[in-house]
């Protein structure tokens, strides 16, 4: 293959990807998929090899990996017997590798059977069949993520605690400096970096704020399609570490990284539009709340707590998830309430929206989304009503989400009859 042929079929990415090159010819293709735990696996190859290949393959059993890679004790014929998946390559997902030492591009893949089915068990089409619920119903969801992670000196002994890095002043980051913009300039450096790389993959920052802990920073990206914004997330997370470790530091999105300080969310703001007229189902055209917004309220309510073990996945999840550090600890609603779990923030009747306060950052962005939506769903087409709003501290109210991971994991028939719901749903 010749280089006008690869600089053909490079035209045909997406305009961000195209911008960054900029002329210059990509050499190298990474082939990635989300796993369960949100690693990015996959293979790389030479951008002629990626073009003239028909077919390239991962075993099923990368969804039988733990976080720590191990293969967790599922007894079932997928586990050992490794079948072959095909790497479907979804082109619009193209976008650089700006750190890469040659020039690169990363591509997220969906997985297919050999016979051309799609693989239930990859976490970026369970959001797809959640989103096809929405479809089926001339609805469109429409959410914004809010990213907070920790910048941490580097550690390369898992039985020391982390501690803020050192910033531009010398000094080391100290906490309770929420929304500090001195704070904010310490890191300046590697926050410039996180901006060239998200710029150089068209992802589009719209906010950046110091929260509450020693090195913690808040990113938010710009309201948009689930999916899209899931795949920006699990790109944004490699982005951030890199950029980090350009500048000797490290970034981790631990829901609970250090004992002392406050734990990293991943709020999710959510509301739903017509798909003809655009409107917002949750506003009436008088601009007074509608039903299906109460009901989607409703719907988060009484079924988030089933699929809890999805928003905070770890046994470090659930040490969040405590009174007095900023995260909820049960799932009431409040307008303007940063006190409870679903909080309705201040907007016009046009950007109605919901804001999940329980995801931890440490989820797997796919699977939060698709929790969260279905959730909300089954509270619309269901029509279940939300408990009464509360307007004072719903931290005084009793600690209603499950305290560790074992409770989570066992919340119960609720747990099965959700999936199975789920499952007969969107058959």
């Amino acid at each position: 293959m010749n280089k006008s042929q690869i600089d053909q079929w490079a035209e045909g990415l997406p305009a961000a990807a195209r911008e960054w090159l900029n002329g210059r010819r990509v050499e190298e293709v990474e082939c990635v998929i989300s796993d369960f735990a949100g690693i990015a696996r996959g293979k790389v190859m030479p951008a002629r090899k990626f073009i003239e290949t028909t077919r390239s393959f991962l075993p099923v059993s990368i969804f039988y990996q733990t976080i720590t890679g191990e293969y967790s004790d599922y007894d079932t014929e997928e586990s050992w017997t490794e079948r072959d998946m095909v790497l479907v390559p979804d082109l619009h997902t193209a976008v650089a590798s700006p750190w890469a030492d040659d020039v690169t591009v990363q591509i997220i893949h969906d997985m297919e059977t050999l016979d051309g089915d799609p693989v239930p068990l990859s976490p970026r089409y369970v959001l797809k069949r959640v989103l096809n619920l929405y479809k089926r119903k001339g609805w469109e969801p429409v959410v914004a993520p809010e990213l907070e992670f920790y910048l941490t000196k580097p550690n390369i002994d898992p039985d020391f605690p982390l501690e803020p890095p050192v910033g531009r002043s010398g000094r080391q980051g100290a906490g309770r400096q929420s929304y500090s913009i001195a704070a904010i300039d310490e890191y300046t450096a590697v926050i410039d970096t996180i901006y060239d790389f998200a710029e150089a993959q068209g992802i589009e920052i719209d906010t950046i704020i110091q929260e509450g802990g020693a090195g913690q920073i808040e990113i938010n990206l710009n309201h948009g399609n689930p999916l899209l914004l899931a795949d920006q997330v699990f790109f944004f997370k490699r982005t951030v570490r890199e950029a980090a470790l350009r500048h000797n530091c490290y970034a981790t999105f631990m829901a609970k990284p250090i004992e002392d300080e406050p734990g990293s969310a991943m709020h999710i703001h959510q509301s739903v539009v017509d798909r003809k007229t655009g409107t917002n189902i949750f506003s009436k055209p008088d601009g007074s709340p509608s039903d299906l917004f109460h009901w989607f309220i409703g719907g988060q309510q009484h079924y988030l707590i089933s699929v809890i073990s999805l928003l905070a996945p770890y046994v470090n999840s659930y040490r969040r998830l405590v009174p007095g550090v900023s995260a909820p600890i049960n799932l009431e609603w409040g307008c303007d309430n940063r006190s409870t779990g679903l909080r309705i923030p201040t907007s016009g009747p046009e950007a109605r929206r919901v804001e999940n306060r329980v995801v931890g950052m440490d989820t797997n962005p796919y699977l939060a989304l698709a929790a969260c939506l279905a959730c909300g769903y089954l509270g619309m087409t269901r029509k279940v009503a939300p408990r009464e709003a509360v307007s004072g501290d719903a931290y005084s109210l009793p600690h209603a989400l499950p305290a560790k991971c074992s409770k989570a994991l066992n919340s119960s028939t609720a747990t099965r009859k959700c999936a199975r719901c789920w499952v007969r749903s969107s058959a």
